[in-house]
């Protein structure tokens, strides 16, 4: 081994201390009511709590899509230490804008420059660790974006652990501060192998797979390729059903199988696990099974799945919906922890940070479309209903469009070719 080349298995350390503190992002829900108790009287178009947090999540994916070539350009520790600067600067001035009840302050703080650090923190750890671990992509870009949805689960209870004990204004910051060290130290884990370089005792199969491209191609070049196109609407169809379900998973449950919102919540906080365990098991596997055959499998067992439910409410069978629940969002991360790895060995691996931000995108888009389509079309068949009316059926029609968009993933999936040499 050689002396001067770290050990590789420090990177994922630091990948993952930086995707648990953005991953908290998930779990801001947690500061609406505390938020909006500092300013009960705002206009309908600009409520801090959610106007903030949505900014967030729109900045996420504008930020990694137009910030990946600088993160390619200047390596991962650099990037990493700017995402840990806006990300916790941002939670930091958000909690003085909360604490002097500024609005315009904390939308600045945790929705503008906190949303800019996200989307940078996201793509850093993941185009690295790509690069160091050729033998098991799916493996290692799991292993971050595992700590993305572990983040979300952890924050979730230290949210409110520590808004009941210090406030929220506190609170945001203090986590700010928290997190800041933490990205600071993970970011000085993370750089670049030298390149060439390869993993000791690892030799490169002599039968090359057509879908593992044997060069890099730029982010420009990619998005001017079919391959991009379907890669970003195979993304965009498998969020939008999980996060369609997610959007409603609580209403769905007492509608359909007459659950108390406590019993709903407590499924709820399990859907998390589900959705980090899946990240890391679905993207492991994929090293085995084929980035692609991972993503038919998704599109399959989901599509069955949301047309057996509307069934499963009818009979009342609680623990198979639940299992199928469960099922779904691990399909739902793992296609979150996959796509990295499948970027990778479509377009190479030189630039992948890049050319994820601008597949990132369909995340952004896919946050819109799926709580639209079962909030919107439940809502309808709510209204129709007559007083007192069983709500059992509300979703059925939401979940067959849902399916009907997987089976077009499906399709999507089976069309992905590996790039030409012209390209």
């Amino acid at each position: 081994m050689n002396p001067d080349v770290p050990n590789r298995w420090r990177i994922p350390i630091g990948a993952v201390a930086v995707h648990i503190c953005i991953g908290s992002v998930y779990a801001w829900s947690t500061f609406n009511r505390p938020i909006q108790a500092l300013f009960p009287v705002q206009p309908w178009w600009f409520s801090p709590p959610y106007t903030t947090f949505t900014t967030a999540l729109v900045l996420l994916g504008l930020s990694a899509a137009f910030g990946g070539p600088w993160v390619e350009r200047r390596g991962p520790r650099v990037a990493a230490t700017a995402a840990a600067l806006f990300f916790g600067t941002g939670l930091i001035i958000g909690g003085f804008g909360l604490s002097i009840r500024q609005p315009v302050i904390v939308f600045l703080g945790m929705g503008i420059i906190g949303g800019i650090g996200c989307g940078l923190g996201y793509i850093c750890p993941v185009s690295t660790l790509v690069k160091w671990f050729p033998d098991r992509r799916g493996m290692a870009t799991g292993m971050a974006i595992m700590g993305f949805g572990g983040g979300a689960f952890l924050a979730g209870y230290l949210n409110v652990f520590l808004i009941d004990r210090m406030g929220v204004a506190n609170t945001a910051m203090s986590l700010g501060v928290a997190y800041l060290a933490i990205m600071l130290i993970g970011s000085r884990l993370l750089e670049r192998p030298p390149a060439g370089w390869k993993p000791e005792g690892w030799i490169p199969p002599v039968t090359r797979n057509a879908m593992i491209a044997d060069r890099s191609v730029t982010r420009n070049d990619a998005i001017r390729t079919v391959q991009f196109y379907l890669l970003w609407g195979i993304l965009f169809i498998n969020v939008t059903a999980g996060i369609g379900i997610l959007a409603q998973a609580s209403p769905m449950m007492q509608d359909m199988f007459k659950r108390t919102p406590l019993e709903a919540a407590a499924v709820v906080s399990l859907i998390s696990i589900f959705n980090a365990t899946g990240r890391f098991v679905w993207a492991s596997a994929s090293d085995y099974i084929g980035r692609r055959n991972t993503y038919t499998i998704f599109f399959v067992a989901q599509f069955i799945i949301f047309l057996l439910i509307p069934g499963l409410a009818s009979s009342g069978n609680w623990i198979v919906f639940e299992i199928a629940l469960f099922t779904v969002f691990t399909m739902y991360g793992g296609g979150f922890a996959t796509i990295p790895a499948f970027l990778a060995d479509i377009f190479g691996p030189d630039n992948v940070g890049a050319i994820h931000g601008a597949l990132l995108t369909s995340w952004s888009c896919a946050a819109v479309a799926g709580p639209v389509i079962i909030t919107e079309l439940s809502n309808r068949a709510k209204a129709a209903l007559p007083p007192g009316g069983d709500r059992v059926h509300i979703y059925d029609t939401p979940l067959q469009v849902l399916a009907g968009l997987l089976a077009m993933g499906f399709v999507l999936t089976l069309l992905v070719r590996p790039l030409k040499h012209a390209h």
